[in-house]
C-alpha cells in the first residue's frame, strides 16, 4: 500500500511541476544578453554611466545605439549590423559599445529628438559628437540597414577625431 501511495504521489508531483513551468509559444527562450542581438561577441556596457567610465579609462570612443525590440526599423538595422564583420571587428577593437531600449536622462543624447533606431558617438572627454551623423536631415542620427558603409565611415571618423584632438 505504501509503495502504491508513494508512486501516485511521485506521479502527481511530476505532472503538476510540468504544468507549473511557463514555456513560451515559440519554445524555450535563450537568456537575454547585454548585446540584445547587436553583436554577441562584443563586450557591452550595462549602463550609460558605466560606458562613459570605460570610454574615459580606456581612451576609446563610445557608440550608443538606441533601439526597440518591437520596432521593424530597429530589427532591420540590428540584423545588418550584427552580420557586418567589419563593423563588429572595428567595434571590438576600437570602441566602447552600449545599446539602450530606453532614453537616458542626458538630453545631449537626443540632440534632434527621441526616435529609434539612432546611433550617437561620445568621445572619452564625455562630449557627444553631434557632428557625426547619418544621411537624413530630419533624423540626423538614424541609420538604415543599407547605411552600413556610412556607419563604418562615421566610426572611422570618431576614431580619427579622437586621435587628432589629443
Amino acid at each position: 500500500m505504501n509503495k502504491a501511495a508513494l508512486s501516485l504521489l511521485l506521479i502527481f508531483v511530476s505532472v503538476s511541476s510540468a504544468f507549473g513551468k511557463y514555456v513560451p509559444k515559440g519554445g524555450k527562450r535563450i537568456p537575454q544578453t547585454l548585446s540584445r542581438g547587436w553583436g554577441d561577441q562584443l563586450i557591452w556596457a550595462q549602463t550609460y554611466e558605466e560606458a562613459l567610465y570605460w570610454s574615459r579609462s580606456r581612451n576609446k570612443p563610445l557608440m550608443v545605439v538606441f533601439h526597440l525590440d518591437d520596432c521593424p526599423h530597429s530589427q532591420g538595422l540590428k540584423k545588418a549590423f550584427a552580420e557586418d564583420n567589419e563593423i563588429q571587428r572595428t567595434l571590438d577593437e576600437d570602441f566602447v559599445v552600449l545599446n539602450l531600449m530606453y532614453e537616458t536622462t542626458d538630453s545631449h543624447l537626443s540632440p534632434d529628438g527621441q526616435y529609434v533606431p539612432r546611433i550617437l558617438f561620445v568621445d572619452p572627454a564625455m562630449t557627444v559628437r553631434a557632428d557625426i551623423n547619418g544621411r537624413y536631415s530630419n533624423r540626423m542620427y538614424a541609420y538604415e540597414p543599407s547605411d552600413n558603409k556610412l556607419l563604418l565611415s562615421n566610426m572611422k571618423k570618431a576614431k580619427k577625431l579622437l586621435k587628432s584632438e589629443l
